[in-house]
């Protein structure tokens, strides 16, 4: 899985015209799925974004997670970050998990969040979505669980 974390003042996800979710503070999440990913890596994943220190303290510092805040995530399914740019100017996404799998993977992911007491939206699936943010700090990380035990 390659998950881009925001750490966000606002941000909402429009499909059609139609707002389908927003939020206040917390994480925009973009969430990629590979073929080889599976329920250990999403609960490897959810388990590092829910408690990443990256929200200040009351001195400023970063030094909390979003459990402690109680923050707020949208998770947006986005295959573009298994694109392939090594032969010519035309991605490929054939390193993306098919939607088969990719999907239950996304909502699996968001359910674990929630399990873990936070507030979650997410985009639709499949669909052509603008996505606006306001990136507080700014602060963005990349979370890939390729690799990882």
């Amino acid at each position: 899985m390659r998950a881009v974390c925001q750490r966000v003042s606002r941000a909402r996800v429009t499909v059609g015209g139609e707002v389908v979710s927003a939020i206040g503070l917390g994480w925009l999440i973009l969430l990629g799925i590979g073929p080889r990913d599976d329920e250990a890596a999403a609960d490897r994943l959810v388990d590092k974004i829910a408690l990443l220190r990256v929200f200040e303290d009351e001195a400023g510092k970063m030094n909390l997670s979003a459990v402690d805040v109680g923050a707020d995530v949208l998770l947006v399914s986005q295959f573009t970050l298994y694109a392939d740019v090594s032969r010519g100017r035309r991605p490929g996404f054939s390193g993306a998990a098919p939607p088969d799998l990719a999907e239950p993977l996304v909502e699996r992911v968001a359910e674990l969040l929630r399990e873990r007491g936070l507030t979650v939206g997410t985009g639709r699936f499949g669909a052509m979505m603008d996505v606006e943010l306001t990136n507080h700090g700014p602060v963005t990380i990349v979370l890939t669980t390729d690799g990882w035990p």
